[in-house]
């Protein structure tokens, strides 16, 4: 039996990218996945497909921004499957590709709103439903950004930042009460946004190459299983970390 069968687990962010592939691991080790995700279209699509196959999954559109929505994301997790005992919080928004300075007020704050208080409202909500369960494990997407610089991202690597920062005071703050927090730190992963870009920009297949330990990206099935590592019992004395799966980009 899978290490998360059974379990009602919330994927934000999960219609594409990082999030799509971990709705589509977590169904097939038999989780009851609720997939959440701003984008109705492409969330509903994923989650019919998956319930097509016999999978347990349901999707509920969710602007991570709008506390209201991410109340209702959680009790639609609670009234389908009785019960939350996992959560991967990870939509999320890239850099705007500028220095600080040449930054507008309008992006910085979009970016701490979907990659801070997204998170926030989501681990507001998760942690009280963990704790009518009995304990549970969430799951942030941070970044090597989280560790590092991330050139022309100052708003991006400063949102990781306090994103591993408010991982690590829900771990203290609730594992008395059997509640894990912990968080993945990517690095480039080649979804299918990436690859576009690849076909407009080649060669920077060369620098991801070159930046990397393993030279070269990560799939996105190898953040998810590193997601689904956390939320199981495999790891069950884990919390308060930031891993990065990175390929080695941090050591450099």
């Amino acid at each position: 039996m899978s290490a998360i069968a059974g379990r009602s687990i919330i994927v934000t962010g999960g219609a594409s990218g990082i999030g799509e592939t971990a709705a589509r691991l977590f169904a097939e080790n038999d989780a009851l996945v609720t997939i959440a995700d701003i984008s109705a279209e492409a969330g509903q699509a994923l989650a019919e497909e998956l319930s097509g196959k016999g999978y347990e999954v349901q999707f509920v559109t969710t602007d991570v921004t709008d506390e209201a929505q991410v109340a209702a994301m959680v009790e639609a997790a609670e009234s389908a499957y009785g019960r939350l005992d996992g959560a991967f919080n990870n939509a999320g928004v890239p850099n705007n590709g500028k220095k600080l300075a040449d930054l507008s007020r309008e992006e910085f704050d979009r970016v701490f709103a979907i990659n801070v208080t997204g998170p926030f409202l989501c681990m507001k909500h998760e942690v009280p439903a963990m704790l009518r369960a009995g304990g549970g494990s969430i799951v942030n997407t941070a970044s090597v950004g989280s560790f590092i610089y991330i050139p022309l991202a100052a708003e991006y690597t400063a949102s990781k930042h306090a994103l591993m920062g408010l991982t690590k005071a829900a771990a203290a703050e609730y594992g008395e009460h059997g509640i894990r927090v912990n968080a993945i730190g990517p690095s480039t992963a080649r979804t299918p946004m990436y690859l576009e870009y690849l076909k407009l920009n080649p060669e920077y297949e060369k620098t991801v190459a070159a930046t990397h330990a393993l030279r070269r990206g990560s799939e996105p099935v190898e953040q998810a299983q590193a997601a689904m590592w956390l939320l199981s019992d495999a790891a069950s004395f884990v919390t308060g970390v930031t891993v990065p799966v990175d390929g080695g980009y941090t050591l450099y």
